[in-house]
């Protein structure tokens, strides 16, 4: 087993600054390489605690406010303006990135690493992800891609 503090949300496992034990190969292939995790140590007790300082900082103060922007996000879809061919079909896919920006653009904010796609979105058409708000309250958002 590898102990390791985590740098970015997982789902499932935690969220940034919690310490953690996950099988070697889980760590080793895939937290450590994609930056999600580091390896923990005795000295690392002080960035532990700054991870944590960052996310207070960031994240929605309280449940309310946080039930309030799942209300507004939910009442009405995020139109999503991409490049495609003839056929629908998308040249590359849409991001998160994308899709926190379009949510910008409609009045609302939210981060881009909240955010959680299904399936990669590669073609035109209405399409659902998660965006999670608060550690209580994640949000169902309506997403329609149009061509550009």
């Amino acid at each position: 087993m590898a102990k390791l503090i985590l740098t970015h949300e997982v789902t499932g496992l935690g969220e940034p600054g919690d310490v953690v034990e996950v099988k070697d190969g889980y760590a080793r292939n895939f937290l450590v390489p994609r930056k999600l995790a580091t390896p923990w140590s005795k000295g690392a007790e002080s960035q532990v605690t700054a991870i944590r300082k960052a996310r207070k900082a960031r994240e929605i103060a309280s449940l309310d406010d946080a039930k309030a922007i799942r209300d507004s996000l939910q009442s009405k879809p995020v139109v999503v303006e991409a490049k495609a061919g003839a056929a629908g079909r998308l040249f590359g896919a849409v991001t998160t990135a994308d899709i926190a920006s379009a949510v910008t653009a409609a009045g609302a904010s939210v981060d881009k690493r909240k955010i959680e796609i299904g399936q990669p979105i590669k073609a035109t058409g209405d399409y659902t992800v998660s965006v999670r708000l608060h550690p209580e309250v994640s949000a169902t958002l309506a997403v329609k891609v149009v061509a550009a």
